[in-house]
């Protein structure tokens, strides 16, 4: 990336930090979710909401997967400013690293600390069988994609530290919430690749063998970004479907219907989350 396209991207930061900002007003949001297939839902649980359609957001595409709303949602969640994404860009849909962080990196730009992020997945683990929910305790990205390729941009480290990339202190508050509310919530490592084909057997066998739980096609490209922005990040993984050789075969209508099963748990799971996340 030359410094005219460094120039360009971080343009295209601002301008659309600005106009969601304008739509804010006074809303100072805290901590941002992003949706994952199925969780749309949760859009519609924010108190005092704003809804800004992507099509009012400078560089923000529409999604083109069924399950992913296209706007964000500004409100307040148990009693907490929040900036909920309702659809998220996936590098599988032909969108750049740079799309896909871009809705992060204008959360941290309008000062959000703390990034919730979710999705659907497929078990790896030969004992996490769906419908079941896992709490994101590492990530091995197989993407080959990285949005912090190219020149730095301005306000992100150069080389953030990945070694506790999902929040120590974040994924505790997770536990106690679930136990609280008595919801099973598994722990594991979550694989991204590119997509959007579902693993071979043979991929999933490699992936066992590489010690991951869970795979599925996002939420690493956002992490990362927000990794380097300084923003702690917390991460769930609805497991809709034993992965390829462990199962069924693989149906994305089914891994909706699957993952809807245990969304609402989720939901409930991340209320509790964000009510204990400290100001």
């Amino acid at each position: 990336m030359t410094q005219p396209e460094n120039a360009e991207r971080e343009a295209e930061i601002r301008a659309a930090a600005d106009a969601v900002a304008r739509r804010l007003g006074k809303r100072r949001p805290r901590v941002a979710i992003v949706l994952g297939s199925g969780l749309g839902f949760l859009g519609e649980e924010v108190q005092d909401a704003v809804r800004i359609p992507y099509a009012d957001i400078p560089g923000f595409p529409q999604p083109g997967v069924v399950g992913h709303k296209g706007e964000l949602v500004a409100g307040t969640l148990a009693g907490v400013p929040v900036l909920v994404q309702s659809g998220r860009f996936h590098l599988y849909e032909g969108h750049s690293p740079a799309t896909a962080a871009l809705p992060v990196r204008v959360f941290a730009q309008l000062g959000v600390g703390t990034l919730v992020a979710t999705n659907a997945a497929g078990g790896v683990r030969q004992n996490l069988r769906p419908p079941a929910l896992m709490l994101i305790t590492d990530h091995i990205n197989l993407t080959g994609r990285n949005p912090l390729v190219g020149l730095a941009l301005a306000g992100e480290q150069r080389f953030p530290d990945m070694t506790v990339a999902y929040d120590a202190e974040l994924r505790a508050l997770a536990q106690t919430a679930a136990r609280e509310q008595g919801i099973a919530l598994e722990e594991g490592v979550y694989c991204a690749l590119l997509g959007p084909s579902y693993e071979t057997p043979a991929e999933i066998r490699m992936l066992q063998r590489l010690g991951v739980d869970a795979v599925g096609m996002s939420t690493v490209p956002e992490v990362i970004a927000a990794r380097a922005r300084g923003v702690r990040c917390v991460g769930f993984s609805i497991i809709t479907n034993a992965a390829a050789g462990l199962g069924a075969p693989l149906d994305h209508k089914e891994v909706l219907a699957m993952g809807a099963r245990v969304a609402t748990q989720l939901g409930a799971l991340i209320t509790g989350l964000v009510r204990r996340i400290p100001a």
